[in-house]
């Protein structure tokens, strides 16, 4: 049976990238988009071009209340799709930066991250959870800054490291069902992703170029690759871990 990924805020950057990577291995896909509709209509056909079956739904993950209609948008399309009442992976992705130093950041700053990136986290997955099938995958995303510091992102890294312990948890909690959950934590990558400076930013991407092993910052398809690899059928074992994905930055 072909297995369904469920990807939020893939129409760009990283889930854009895991999308693509994930159609390349055969998995259909179901993505979201907070705005910018056209450019996940884009991902969509960048799937079907590759043989695959892909539908977008709009989804603000930093509003609960959505979430009932959410779920029952996406029985909407996997009946029509596939069929199916389930699908196979979930890629909890969607998110957004807020760049100020801990003196300067805000309630208001501090709210919005706490509804995208764990609130929404916690109970998007709790909505779609009847709707994963037994032996299922959830992938959420973490961050380099959780293992170490950079600037003016005390609040955004401290939202991921709860992501990272509530991931655990999840695995523990989920495991009777054989399914596995597992963080993947990017470090530097080119993308739009909090304003785009780490892409074209050039004093500030070769800074960040000497502090990696490998001698660069990442780029989408590096995380995406990472992320299917993670939901293949020999990735099965692996769960309750967080990967970093930052080529060897600050080792």
């Amino acid at each position: 049976m072909t297995k369904i990924a469920l990807i939020t805020g893939a129409n760009r950057g990283l889930g854009r990238s895991t999308a693509l990577a994930l159609a390349e291995d055969g998995v259909d896909l179901i993505i979201t988009y907070r705005s910018h509709a056209d450019e996940a209509a884009a991902v969509v056909d960048a799937v079907t071009a590759k043989g695959r079956t892909a539908f977008a739904l709009q989804l603000d993950t930093g509003q609960v209340d959505a979430f009932d209609a959410f779920a029952d948008d996406v029985r909407r399309v996997l009946k029509d799709g596939w069929c199916r009442d389930t699908f196979d992976f979930l890629v909890n992705n969607a998110g957004h930066a807020v760049m100020a130093p801990f003196t300067e950041t805000t309630v208001a700053d501090f709210d919005g991250l706490v509804n995208v990136h764990l609130r929404g986290v916690f109970f998007l997955t709790q909505k779609l959870l009847p709707l994963l099938a037994d032996g299922g995958r959830i992938i959420n995303l973490s961050t380099g800054l959780t293992r170490f510091t950079g600037e003016y992102t005390s609040a955004y890294a401290a939202m991921k490291g709860a992501v990272e312990v509530f991931s655990r948890y999840l695995a523990k909690e989920l495991g009777p069902r054989g399914i596995t959950v597992n963080t993947v934590a990017p470090g530097p990558v080119a993308t739009d992703f909090g304003g785009g400076g780490m892409r074209d930013n050039a004093e500030l991407r070769a800074k960040l170029d000497s502090n990696a092993a490998l001698g660069r910052i990442g780029v989408p398809e590096d995380i995406g690759g990472v992320i299917a690899s993670l939901l293949a059928d020999a990735t099965g074992w692996i769960t309750g871990q967080r990967v970093e994905a930052s080529g060897g930055t600050f080792l």
